[in-house]
């Protein structure tokens, strides 16, 4: 899959949306347009649940990155969004956290094809699990 989920982070505070991040990027050699994905959370061991669609989203070049947090950013309640230097931001407009603690899965689909996925696991460096090799059969 050429868009990687590299880094997440966990809100230290549920009630603050905006301090939970991802970092996305793309790896591979062509554009990518990330409208009309849908955003799917799920917790350990439970079945994913729709949480939205992005939309209108946005274009990453190859090799580009962009942070996406998932709260609103007008909602000051919701704490203070994190930047990056040379990085462009992106609010999922959530009004809960999707990191629900260690194993959490969250997956970036389009008609029902998987385009990435993240699980979760706040003792990996940047919180993401890592992947297990595939293997030919």
């Amino acid at each position: 899959m050429a868009l990687v989920f590299k880094e997440a982070h966990a809100a230290p505070d549920r009630k603050k949306v905006n301090e939970e991040y991802f970092v996305l990027e793309n790896t591979g050699p062509t554009s990518i347009s990330t409208g009309g994905l849908q955003v799917i959370a799920a917790r350990k061991g439970k079945r994913g649940s729709l949480l939205g669609t992005i939309d209108p989203g946005f274009m990453l070049q190859p090799g580009e990155k962009i942070v996406v947090v998932s709260g609103v950013p007008g909602r000051k309640a919701h704490g203070e969004p994190p930047t990056r230097e040379g990085l462009r931001t992106y609010h999922l407009l959530q009004r809960e956290p999707l990191l629900s603690g260690d194993g959490t899965v969250i997956r970036l689909c389009m008609n029902q094809f998987e385009v990435s996925r993240l699980t979760y696991d706040p003792t990996a460096p940047g919180g993401v699990a890592a992947t297990a090799p595939a293997t030919a059969s």
